[in-house]
């Protein structure tokens, strides 16, 4: 048995989950989210917690579901009841960020400005003019946008700029050795 799959889900006040047909919707005061249940696990629903059931013994694929839809659906109620927050520092000499709306727009030492959708249901706060707060209610798509953010310039080993993850440290390298 899956010792993360066995765990039940506690549903906080606030949070209501509705489950038919397979699919599980979960809505709270951050948000709302879906998700479709594989057909190797089942989930049952009560009033105050979530528990999945696989039948393990004759499926050898319901064992790994069983941990993974647990997984996913405990991300699902703590991101609609309290949400989930990234936080992205820009380090560089001119490296900014804006807001304006629902785009995100970065001078990252380009030739112009990159302006960046972010996705629904995803909003960024920026302090500072180099610290990016992105917060929602859905975990992959909150680290999907960073990652995406992260590319445009990611960290270099040699003089340290670029797009880190807030704590994130670069283990620098030295450069080259001048001649003697």
């Amino acid at each position: 048995m899956s010792r993360i799959g066995k765990r039940p889900i506690a549903i906080p006040s606030g949070v209501k989950v509705q489950y038919a047909e397979r699919l599980l919707n979960v809505k709270g005061p951050k948000g709302e989210s879906d998700f479709r249940v594989p057909p190797q696990v089942e989930v049952e629903v009560d009033g105050a917690e979530i528990r999945v059931l696989a039948d393990y013994a004759h499926d050898s694929d319901a064992r790994c579901m069983m941990g993974t839809v647990q997984a996913v659906l405990q991300n699902m109620v703590t991101g609609v009841s309290v949400g989930f927050t990234r936080t992205l520092q820009l380090v560089g000499v001119g490296y900014r960020a804006t807001v304006q709306g629902q785009n995100l727009e970065l001078s990252l030492g380009f030739s112009h400005p990159v302006k960046m959708p972010l996705p629904k249901g995803v909003k960024a706060e920026v302090e500072g003019n180099t610290m990016i707060k992105l917060s929602s209610h859905d975990k992959v798509v909150l680290g999907q946008t960073a990652a995406n953010i992260r590319v445009l310039r990611p960290p270099e080993p040699y003089q340290g700029k670029g797009i880190l993850y807030q704590n994130e440290r670069i283990r620098r390298k030295a450069g080259k050795a001048g001649k003697k």
